[in-house]
């Protein structure tokens, strides 16, 4: 899960629950092995761009994607087959969201979701969902209601 500092997810948040805001966020960083460096690059740099995610550092460890923020995620060029991952982005609005999945579509992403409500996980879940070039489900979500 990739959470924000101010608009994480409480336990329960699966079944319904209420969420609620911690102050520190839940992972400091996220790192995972992908098959094709370039094109995983390219991803999820164009997939990101519209939740304000970008390049905070590259070298030959690999690369780091953060809003600047307290989190990251991290990318690292590998010839293991990676393990399939299910990767959740907070956005702050569901514009947002919409945007998210056009750029991921256009980077080479396949629809695994579109743009909607989701309200087996409660009344304001509004999220779309891709797969990205290893087969990792990427989701972004906004947890607001519309305005």
């Amino acid at each position: 899960m990739w959470l924000s500092s101010e608009k994480m997810i409480g336990p329960g948040y699966l079944n319904g629950a209420s969420t609620r805001a911690l102050a520190v966020p839940m992972f400091d960083h996220v790192v995972f092995g992908v098959s094709d460096y370039a094109v995983s690059k390219a991803f999820f740099l164009a997939a990101l761009e519209p939740i304000g995610i970008a390049v905070v550092l590259e070298g030959s460890l690999g690369l780091e994607l953060s809003t600047g923020g307290t989190s990251s995620l991290c990318i690292f060029q590998t010839d293991e087959k990676p393990a399939h991952l299910h990767l959740a982005f907070t956005a702050e609005n569901r514009a947002q969201v919409e945007a998210f999945h056009r750029a991921a579509l256009a980077a080479g992403g396949q629809d695994h979701g579109a743009p909607g409500l989701r309200p087996h996980y409660h009344a304001n879940y509004y999220a779309a969902f891709v797969i990205g070039p290893d087969g990792h489900n990427i989701e972004v979500v906004c947890h607001a209601p519309e305005p």
